[in-house]
Parts: C-alpha cells; sequence; structure tokens
C-alpha cells in the first residue's frame, strides 16, 4: 500500500489555510523534571471544533467528485469527528448526516448539530453507530466519511506534524494520542517525510488497546472488549489504511492506565489552564506514566478538548484520587463531648479539608463508650496523608483503616 507523502500533505496543509487554525504550542515546565529536558503541548484542544479531526474531515470532504457532493456524506462518530464533518461539510455547502451513539455527550451533540448536521441517535457502542451509518450510505447513496482510514484524511491530520516541525524545530520525540491511527500515521507521515531521526510514539488507553497486539500479529487484530473513559481512542480494530502507516512509520506504542489519563486531564486543568478530553491527555499521561522514557525536546500532542462537564466533574474526583488527594479515614475516639471537635482541629491545624463526617455510635464491634468516626479529606497528596494519619494516631485516635 502506498502511503502518505509529504507531498500529500503540504498540499493539505495549502487546501487548509483559512479554514484551521495553527495551534498554539505551550511550554510544560512542570513535566520537564521527568524526562530531563524541555515538554511542549501542542493544543489541538483548541482548533475549530475542539480537536484535530476538523483537518482531516475537511481534506476527504473536499476531495469529493461534484456528483459526490450532490449525494451529501455521512459519518458515524462518538463526538469530534461528527463535529469535523458537520463543520466541513457546512464549509463546503454539502449536506451531511451524522449517526451518534445513544448516550453520546450532549455537548458534542448539541455541537454537532449546531455545525449543520442530521444527526440520528442509534446504537448503544460506536460499532452498531457505524454499520447503521454506512447502511445508510448504501440506501441512500451519501458518501461514508471514515474517521481515520482513508489517504486524505491521513494527510489531512499530517499537518499537525508540520506545524510542529516548524514550532519545535529541534524535537526529538512526538507523542500522539491513538485510536484508530488517522492522526498518528498522518503526523508519523509527516514528520518521518522532513525529520526521519525524530521519534514518534502513539499513545493508547491500556484496557483499549488495538495496536499493541495488531503489530505483534503483523496486520490488524479486533479486541473484544474496550474499556476507558477516553472515548475518542476507543477504537477496538485499526483499518487497513491506517495500520500501514502505524506499523511502517510509528517507532512505538506505549499505553496508559484510567488513573494516569484522569491525572492528566486534572494537570491540564490545574496547571496549564486548558480543558482537555481524556483521549487528549493521553500523551500527558505518557509522559507522568512513564517518566525518561523519552527523549526531549518533547511535543505532546493535546488532541481535543470537547468533554462533557458532568463528566469532567467525575475525571476530576478520579484524578484527585489517583494523585493521592482524597483520604478516607475510619477512625475510634472516646464518646464524650469534645472528641469530635478534637478530631476535626486536629485536621484543620494540618491543613486538610473536610469533604464529608459521619458520627455512629452504631456499630457492633465498637466497645462501650467509643463512637466511629468516618472523615473524607481532601489533601495536598501523599505525603500530606501520611502527616495527617500520623497527627491523628499521635493524639491518641485509633484509626481502623
Amino acid at each position: 500500500m502506498e502511503l502518505v507523502s509529504i507531498e500529500r500533505i503540504e498540499e493539505a496543509r495549502k487546501l487548509l489555510e483559512g479554514i484551521t487554525r495553527v495551534t498554539p504550542m505551550e511550554h510544560a515546565r512542570d513535566l520537564r523534571r521527568l524526562h530531563g529536558g524541555p515538554v511542549y503541548l501542542k493544543c489541538e484542544n483548541l482548533q475549530r471544533t475542539g480537536s484535530f479531526k476538523i483537518r482531516g474531515a475537511y481534506t476527504r470532504i473536499h476531495g469529493l467528485t461534484q456528483e459526490e457532493r450532490a449525494r451529501g456524506v455521512v459519518a458515524a462518530s462518538a463526538g469530534n469527528h461528527a463535529q469535523g464533518v458537520a463543520l466541513a461539510s457546512s464549509l463546503l455547502g454539502i449536506s451531511s448526516t451524522v449517526f451518534m451513539p445513544l448516550r453520546a455527550p450532549l455537548p458534542k451533540l448539541a455541537a454537532t448539530r449546531g455545525y449543520g448536521a442530521d444527526v440520528h441517535l442509534h446504537g448503544a457502542v460506536l460499532e452498531e453507530t457505524l454499520a447503521e451509518a454506512i447502511a445508510f450510505s448504501e440506501r441512500t447513496g451519501a458518501v461514508f466519511i471514515h474517521p481515520f482510514d482513508h489517504v486524505d484524511v491521513i494527510a489531512g491530520q499530517g499537518t499537525v506534524g508540520l506545524e510542529i516541525l516548524e514550532q519545535v524545530p529541534g524535537a526529538k520525540t512526538v507523542l500522539v494520542a491513538t485510536g484508530g491511527g488517522g492522526l498518528v500515521g498522518g503526523v508519523a507521515a509527516a514528520v518521518k517525510g522532513l525529520r526521519p531521526d525524530i521519534r514518534v510514539v502513539g499513545v493508547q488507553a491500556e484496557d483499549a488497546a488495538a495496536y499493541p497486539p495488531s503489530l505483534a500479529a503483523g496486520s490488524p487484530v479486533r479486541l473484544r472488549e474496550l474499556h476507558t473513559m477516553a472515548d475518542g481512542i476507543a477504537v477496538g480494530e485499526p483499518g487497513p489504511v491506517s495500520y500501514a502507516h502505524v506499523s511502517s512509520l510509528v517507532d512505538d506504542v506505549v499505553t496508559v492506565s484510567e488513573e494516569s489519563l484522569s491525572r492528566a486531564v486534572l494537570l491540564c486543568l490545574e496547571r496549564r489552564k486548558l480543558v482537555v478530553e481524556p483521549a487528549g491527555a493521553a500523551t500527558v499521561a505518557a509522559l507522568m506514566q512513564h517518566p525518561g522514557a523519552f527523549e526531549p525536546p518533547v511535543v505532546a500532542i493535546l488532541s481535543g478538548g470537547n468533554v462533557d462537564p458532568v463528566l469532567l466533574q467525575q475525571i476530576i474526583q478520579h484524578g484527585m484520587t489517583a494523585g493521592g488527594r482524597y483520604l478516607k479515614l475510619h477512625l475510634r475516639v472516646p464518646d464524650r463531648p469534645g472528641s469530635l471537635v478534637s478530631v476535626l482541629t486536629c485536621v484543620k491545624e494540618l491543613g486538610a479539608n473536610v469533604l464529608d463526617v459521619e458520627h455512629s455510635r452504631i456499630s457492633g464491634s465498637l466497645a462501650l463508650g467509643e463512637v466511629d468516626v468516618a472523615l473524607a479529606l481532601e489533601t495536598r497528596g501523599p505525603e500530606h496523608c501520611k502527616q495527617v494519619e500520623a497527627a491523628l494516631a499521635d493524639a491518641g485516635f485509633t484509626i481502623v483503616s
């Protein structure tokens, strides 16, 4: 299979002038210490539609013939590709139909409709949504726009790589969130076409990682189950076109845990003031989970920022827990006036924040004259948790769990 050339990616860049933004590059000084050199974040979460997907969608749809344009386009997506197709079609004056899963986040659903697409909800999982979109294409003649497995899509996504080379010309490693492989394949084609010495690394969620077994087998392998908060990179099987690019051009694919993903979202929000969805923060998760693994200067692509506020709240709580910033304790304290005040005063003096308190005299394991106090605290991290526990024990309170 012929891979996308650097010339084709440069043509896509000219096509996208005035359509997409040259997104900013942020210097992440707080991540430098983990890898012994500069770390930069390529902020595709600030791209039009909130992700890189508009690049590939516009490039693909622009390449349709007049007869194909007249038939309209159809796509299936949990959100980011849907918005890219909707906006690209609107800009080109083409009708678009987008199928989304039944439980697609409301902000993504509203945004896709806002960009002009006719949206249909179908299927509990993306595979069912995809099948319905393909069936619609066969019934109506609408052109199916694949989210990643097409050379025009890969060429469009590759324009991110050209911008990286211009913004950080000394880069040694580029990290790319990887689902189906369109972005990492395109970025690798651009980077390797001009700087073959740069290492390109794909990043997948460990419970939704189809590329490691596929690369080991020498051909695309389908995962039986996917479990990750990073819905933007939850793809069960690489396509033949994207697989060919990844297997030929990408140096390595690493995986990250759900805990690392949530901590990465939290770090982007707290330290960089950037709203990034879990899939978009996968590269930051790799930097945090694999310290010293990537030669600096490192560029990590933040591939998207479209996250449901309800999910974001859950992710923040998950990330704080994973980072040791929540502490739950059960104490046995004397059943006498002032005991609970003494516990809370001790916590206050140590600078921990009380989130919840439960005071109970009803427990079969309690001795006469004891009460059970359950505390949920917000702390500054693992060391602070240890200080709180030690201070409570020194004050004479028994920690039972």
